[in-house]
């Protein structure tokens, strides 16, 4: 799906995908730092991609949902290049997530923010409603740890 405005481009054709610019954000954002660049390119793989382009094909922004495109979706490193913010693109790219065909009719949609709460929150998303029923296992530091070694938390 494509989707144009003005100098602008919102594309989910995976070949588009600025592979560079995308680590480059998450390897120095909050959520992913350090993350390796075959993580990031897997991620891609089994995700649907949103990706934003100027006029010339350069990649500024990008989001991506993991779904089972029937009941829940994950909208995950959502980012517009700091050179780009103020345009109103992370809005124009929310809406076109949100409105996305593959994605209609989910009974629940889950995101994580520190600091983006009052953009999803024009889209409808708002605070847990029972935190006490959902659980996590984080792994703030799993791309320091070595591929193969068992987490610490799983031994006994």
């Amino acid at each position: 799906m494509e989707h144009r405005r003005g100098e602008f481009l919102i594309s989910t054709n995976r070949a588009r995908m600025d592979l560079d610019v995308v680590h480059g954000f998450l390897t120095n954002c909050y959520w992913a730092k350090g993350i390796p660049r075959d993580v990031v390119a897997r991620s891609i793989e089994h995700s649907l991609c949103f990706g934003i382009y100027e006029e010339g094909g350069a990649q500024v922004g990008f989001a991506r949902v993991v779904s089972d495109f029937a009941t829940v979706a994950y909208l995950g490193d959502v980012f517009v290049l700091e050179s780009h913010r103020g345009r109103g693109l992370s809005k124009w790219l929310m809406q076109c997530i949100i409105e996305h065909p593959s994605l209609q009719n989910l009974r629940r949609w889950i995101l994580l923010t520190r600091d983006a709460h009052e953009l999803y929150a024009k889209f409808g998303f708002t605070p847990v409603k029972a935190p006490e029923r959902y659980m996590e296992l984080h792994r703030p530091n799993v791309y320091e740890t070595p591929l193969g070694k068992p987490h610490e938390e799983f031994r006994s």
